[in-house]
């Protein structure tokens, strides 16, 4: 009978080790430039902001700002904010200065590239650039068409911009650069 308790035992503790689980850590949500930013406790922190010219789009308008965050004792950073309504929410994109100078330089490098991709007749295509954040710049040729659209956040939906010139795209950036410019 002790043959048996002991063997039971030594089950019992065995499948109740290879049951346990570990606790996992909780997983925190990627921050965004602008989070990471804004994100310091302990300090003031004071947003102000320079609204822009609207970017016109196919479907609607989208407002545009500059969001000047200056946080006590420290540097001030200067995002270009792009808002767009949904119909039941609205998508921010909050692009860095070093970012928004990226997204400039692959505008242009896009521009190059649309005709030689229409051209190539494809099915489909789609060319874009994304930064880290996830704000996306680009267009797609479908039809022997480009369509050139702004993607304001990595996930969710709604958070699309469609517009159908490039030089509404680039005139709205240029115009960002600059006033970020004046005010530093």
């Amino acid at each position: 009978m002790q043959k048996i308790s002991i063997s039971f035992l030594v089950v019992f503790i065995s499948c109740s080790a290879s049951f346990a689980q570990e606790t996992k850590k909780p997983v925190e949500p990627v921050k965004t430039k602008i989070d990471a930013f804004v994100s310091r406790t302990g300090r003031l922190t004071k947003f102000t902001d320079y609204n822009l010219p609207d970017i016109k789009s196919s479907y609607e308008k989208s407002e545009t700002r500059i969001r000047k965050i200056n946080i006590a004792g420290a540097t001030s950073g200067f995002f270009y904010q792009i808002e767009k309504h949904g119909q039941y929410s609205k998508s921010v994109a909050s692009i860095e200065y070093a970012d928004l100078l990226e997204v400039i330089k692959a505008i242009k490098s896009l521009k190059e590239q649309v005709e030689q991709d229409i051209a190539g007749n494809p099915d489909y295509l789609e060319n874009k650039f994304v930064t880290d954040d996830g704000f996306a710049v680009g267009y797609y040729v479908d039809k022997g068409k480009a369509k050139w659209y702004l993607q304001l956040e990595k996930y969710g939906s709604d958070n699309t911009i469609y517009i159908s010139d490039i030089n509404t795209i680039e005139t709205a950036f240029g115009s960002a650069k600059t006033k970020i410019d004046e005010l530093k």
